[in-house]
């Protein structure tokens, strides 16, 4: 992995960021009906106190979402299906706040 040019490292860096941050997006708030599910699960099992945050506090989860990232990209050596899994998911996250910020009034 670290053979690669420094922009390959610098592309996967901000692709990697934005596929984390959708992901602590989902996972917190979004409404989607099976991560909506999860996340009542998850509140059911361990309430809103120490691990119970994880899916409510950004903060709290994207250090271990940020940790499975890197080792995905390591293990993987960046291959295409990182790229494409973690590109389409960074794409999704900025295309969400270009309309989100695009709305008439």
């Amino acid at each position: 992995m670290f053979g690669y040019e420094r922009f390959v490292l610098v592309c996967a860096v901000i692709v990697g960021i934005l596929s984390v941050a959708r992901t602590a997006r989902l996972i917190g708030f979004d409404e989607y009906p099976p991560m909506a599910w999860l996340r009542q699960k998850w509140y059911d099992r361990f309430g809103d106190e120490g691990w119970g945050k994880l899916v409510y506090c950004p903060f709290c989860a994207t250090p271990y979402l940020a940790a499975g990232m890197i080792a995905w990209a390591w293990l993987s050596d960046l291959h295409w299906s990182w790229w494409l899994v973690n590109g389409w998911w960074g794409l999704s996250y900025i295309s969400a706040m270009v309309v989100a910020y695009d709305q008439p009034e």
